[in-house]
């Protein structure tokens, strides 16, 4: 917990520095996720770590409903002016949350979460666990999960400094480089749909797709789709 205060104390300061921090450009996994939804006929989405809102306010521009959390309220408040100025807010909600606790959705009740580089920051495994299973237990049966996040492969996975339980630190903020065998052990009892390498930039990534399986289908899925 102390862990958890220090880092939204680091990311609030960073969002206050510096206004529209990652820029205003949506990420790549943000135009992946659209043609993923898109093709499910999905058109609302809860998206998780949504900082100042570059990938919120890019779904919105797509048709999409977009209910967008973060544990910043410095990035959200961004997030709702710009909004506001593109004529978006009746398609943007955004609402502080902080996603160690329970998701706010009911059980089976939303038809896509999306997340850019959430489940990179420093949460324990136990933690990241926990989290993807709020995210199963809130979408619908044959609801997608579309999220990104930094690989292993990337050069400053060996640069920065190693702590506990996976997690390493720089410049003061902490996170975790995923493997494919990590997204994998989350993945379960998931269809895994696509986990596919890319490059962002100088950074090295993995995209991952997952759809919630009806229980029935659950114990009897093997994976035969998924992209590498």
């Amino acid at each position: 917990m102390e862990l958890a205060r220090a880092q939204q104390e680091q990311w609030d300061s960073a969002y206050a520095r510096r206004p529209c921090l990652h820029g205003a450009e949506p990420s790549a996994a943000a135009h992946r996720a659209v043609q993923r939804f898109g093709a499910a006929g999905i058109d609302d989405v809860l998206e998780l770590g949504a900082g100042h809102g570059r990938d919120a306010l890019f779904l919105a521009r797509q048709g999409f409903s977009v209910h967008a959390t973060d544990f910043s309220e410095t990035a959200l408040d961004q997030l709702r002016h710009q909004a506001q100025r593109e004529g978006l807010d009746d398609r943007v909600t955004a609402a502080l949350h902080d996603v160690r606790d329970p998701l706010p959705p009911a059980d089976a009740t939303v038809n896509a979460v999306f997340a850019n580089l959430l489940l990179n920051m420093a949460f324990t495994e136990s933690e990241l666990r926990s989290l993807v299973a709020e995210v199963h237990r809130v979408l619908c049966p044959g609801g997608v999960f579309v999220y990104a996040v930094w690989s292993t492969a990337d050069d400053c996975s060996r640069h920065w400094q190693q702590l506990d339980d996976g997690l390493c630190m720089h410049d003061g903020f902490v996170g975790r480089f995923f493997d494919q065998d990590l997204v994998r052990t989350l993945a379960e009892p998931w269809q895994l749909d696509e986990l596919t390498p890319y490059d962002e930039g100088q950074r090295r990534m993995l995209l991952v797709a997952m759809t919630k399986l009806p229980a029935a289908q659950v114990a009897v899925w093997s994976p035969t789709e998924m992209s590498h």
